[in-house]
């Protein structure tokens, strides 16, 4: 399939911590940790769905700790662990296929270094 036809129409993708509050204008919010996110309920996280798959792996993950030095090589290895992974990665496209706005849900502290924002940047970049 060309790369156009994979990448039309995907939704505005946003980013949102766990931790904040839910709101109407985030649209389909898919949580994109492996981890449930600490001391939060489902009615709390108010999500539409869990995508664990496309985390990090946990070795990943664990060598990258959220050090903003490694941000790129992060990211480089990641996108890397996401083409690999075809499966998960069809899984969350489908779904930004068939909505107008996408939060990704990330438990992390760190707002503008996680998972969420490489995979919004991932998915964008794509299109």
């Amino acid at each position: 399939m060309p790369e156009d036809d994979m990448t039309a129409g995907l939704a505005m993708i946003r980013v949102k911590r766990a931790h904040e509050e839910p709101s109407p204008s985030d649209g389909f919010r898919i949580l994109v940790d492996r981890l449930w996110p600490r001391g939060l309920t489902k009615n709390r996280l108010q999500l539409d769905v869990w995508v664990k798959e496309i985390a990090p792996s946990t070795e990943l993950r664990r060598w990258y700790g959220h050090d903003p030095q490694k941000w790129r090589e992060f990211k480089r290895k990641y996108f890397s662990e996401l083409d690999a992974n075809p499966g998960a990665v069809e899984t969350l496209r489908s779904h930004l296929l068939s909505q107008s706005v996408v939060t990704f849900v990330f438990g992390s502290k760190e707002e503008k270094h996680n998972n969420a924002v490489a995979l919004q940047t991932y998915f964008e970049s794509l299109q």
